[in-house]
């Protein structure tokens, strides 16, 4: 019996490792080859560093916000100094205060009920602003710092930088003005400052803030009173020239105030309201928030070739838009390559070292990526099929095919322009808008977009089909990538693609509208890769991806609307379909259509 039970198991063990054995076999020959493309492949040789550098996405939302520039730029044009304003600071407590800050700075501090209001009214509607502002501060003022100690400059004026752009260095005035210190095109040439197709140094922290300095230093030479270098900085020398005559030759800032432009004579009290909030936060509640990244956690490095950020971002496994924020002077998204000129690009300090230890492997990948898609690109032109050409639209005329939208609350002009797939520039043209403002239950008019021609689409190639089998001859849909760039939303990048709104969401996995500047999205799975026997890809467009199903004029059908669609959509699938057509067809007031309704075509 023993025998007998000791049989079973052995056989039992035995069973079970033959088991085992063909499932660790099954799940070896099931296991899928995977290769490695050849942007991995160089990555895999990398000398890592293990301080790893995290940028808090809100940090970097605050530094290409302008919600605060445009606020600040508003208040400092419209607050009225003489208006007395509601909010908790006793005066006396005010002029004890101000009195502390003139005994330990040479600007002329002196209280006055002009100044009061200001910085009650600043108190009362920006203190959120201000909470911001001083997480911002931590990187932007040991730049202004450093500058100011070098040229002898009070150190106190970096908070002109908030009065002036609120510390964004993409900052740009209805006049042009650019940057954190909000230069003029002929002022950033005079102070050397390069500005050309790929550069603008006036969005450069540095050189913008060397400039500044100079200019300060200059000023002060001519005035000898830094808050008339203030008033100058505003309005321009000759301005504060002009008040001095007027005043009788009276040389003090708060003795020729009432003669210099209105906007100066707030910009100075703005100025030191300003100051006087960062002094004294703590006493009224305001708390910074936190900076993740400060300036001394980054370091520059030369670059020696040109090279895209999408390049750089790819091999150093970190976000564009984090390279765009810490590079706001290099406009087209690429560090350029200039004969007899050094650029260099700021990174974190942790990334500055891979890219240091690294320097052949990543310029050898960037010759190559950059030399693929060029030879992609003309093989695209040689290979892809002739598409029409894209006809221009006129101008739309008032005509009466307009449909009307009323303004609810939380709208805004780029959700809006989104929701009908138009510009900004084209409902502001529309209703006669001269600002980006509009008020709750205003009814903005709307024009229809008519049918667009069949759009070929750019030639577009992923970068590890460099490395693809020469024997491999399957066409393979490869995905468009797309960044975005200022003055972009959902609306403007599915015209300039032929694609909808719905489907750059669905793609993108988008719950809402909102994309972030430097945000790559995928536009479509269009574009078709033909590998050939020399294993360069060459891309083509697929003209028949985009052909639409035209259903006879004389014929009715039924659509059953899915989920992402809009009107605008639908009738792009239906060539010589307007989207009045459908509303027309079947009795809609409105944009409202829901999943699972059926609509009525060319009824």
């Amino acid at each position: 019996m023993i025998v007998k039970k000791l049989s079973l198991v052995v056989s039992a063990f035995f069973s079970l490792a033959v088991c085992a054995q063909e499932t660790a076999k099954a799940d070896i020959e099931l296991k899928p080859e995977v290769k490695l493309s050849y942007l991995d492949s160089i990555k895999s040789t990398f000398k890592k560093n293990d301080l790893a550098a995290k940028v808090d996405s809100l940090w970097m939302n605050e530094l290409v916000s302008l919600d605060i520039y445009d606020d600040l730029t508003k208040d400092i044009q419209t607050i009225n100094k003489d208006v007395t304003v509601d909010e908790e600071l006793p005066t006396e407590l005010l002029k004890q205060r101000l009195a502390a800050m003139n005994q330990k700075s040479p600007f002329e501090i002196q209280y006055n009920q002009g100044l009061e209001n200001i910085i009650k009214s600043f108190l009362k509607n920006r203190k959120k602003s201000f909470s911001r502002l001083m997480a911002l501060s931590e990187y932007y003022f040991p730049i202004f710092e450093d500058a100011f100690a070098k040229q002898n400059v009070p150190l106190e004026i970096k908070y002109l930088a908030v009065v002036e752009s609120a510390l964004n260095p993409k900052a740009v005035s209805k006049m042009g003005a650019t940057g954190l210190w909000q230069f003029m095109y002929g002022t950033g040439k005079q102070y050397a400052l390069k500005i050309d197709s790929y550069i603008d140094e006036r969005s450069d922290p540095l050189k913008a803030t060397a400039a500044a300095s100079e200019y300060m230093t200059k000023m002060f030479n001519i005035f000898g009173d830094w808050e008339l270098v203030l008033a100058s900085y505003n309005s321009g020398p000759g301005n504060v020239t002009k008040a001095i005559r007027r005043s009788g030759g009276k040389t003090k800032y708060w003795d020729i105030r009432n003669y210099l432009p209105k906007e100066t004579q707030g910009y100075v009290p703005a100025f030191l309201a300003t100051m006087y909030l960062f002094e004294y936060h703590k006493e009224h509640g305001i708390n910074p928030e936190r900076a993740v990244v400060k300036n001394f956690e980054t370091d520059t490095v030369a670059v020696k070739n040109q090279m895209s950020f999408k390049q750089i971002a790819d091999l150093l496994d970190m976000p564009q838009s984090q390279i765009q924020l810490l590079n706001p002077s290099y406009k087209m998204g690429v560090v350029p390559f200039y004969q007899g000129e050094q650029h260099f690009i700021r990174l974190p300090k942790d990334k500055v070292a891979t890219f240091v230890s690294n320097e052949e492997q990543i310029y050898a990948y960037v010759k190559h990526d950059t030399e693929f898609r060029t030879t992609s690109s003309r093989l695209a032109v040689k290979y892809a099929p002739k598409a029409k050409p894209a006809t221009v639209k006129p101008a739309p005329v008032d005509n009466g095919d307009f449909e009307f939208y009323k303004v609810r609350k939380g709208d805004n002009l780029g959700a809006i322009a989104a929701k009908y797939d138009v510009s900004i520039s084209d409902i502001k043209k529309w209703n006669n808008l001269k600002t980006n403002a509009v008020a709750i239950g205003r009814s903005l008019k709307i024009k229809a977009e008519e049918e667009a021609p069949v759009k070929t689409l750019p030639a577009a190639v992923d970068k590890e089909q460099a490395i693809a089998s020469a024997e491999n001859k399957e066409k393979t849909a490869v995905d468009m990538d797309y960044v975005v760039v200022a003055g972009d939303n959902l609306g403007s990048i599915a015209k300039k693609f032929g694609t909808t709104i719905a489907e750059l969401k669905e793609l993108n996995n988008l719950t809402s509208n909102n994309i972030g500047l430097g945000k790559t999205l995928i536009i479509s799975k269009a574009a078709i890769v033909i590998e050939e026997p020399t294993s360069t890809a060459i891309a083509s467009n697929s003209v028949d991806t985009f052909k639409k199903k035209a259903p006879s004029k004389n014929v009715s059908e039924d659509y059953y609307v899915k989920k992402g669609d809009s009107l605008y959509s639908i009738s792009k699938k239906y060539p010589g379909v307007t989207i009045s057509d459908i509303k027309k067809w079947n009795g809609i007031k409105d944009e409202d259509i829901k999943p699972g309704m059926k609509l009525k075509i060319n009824g």
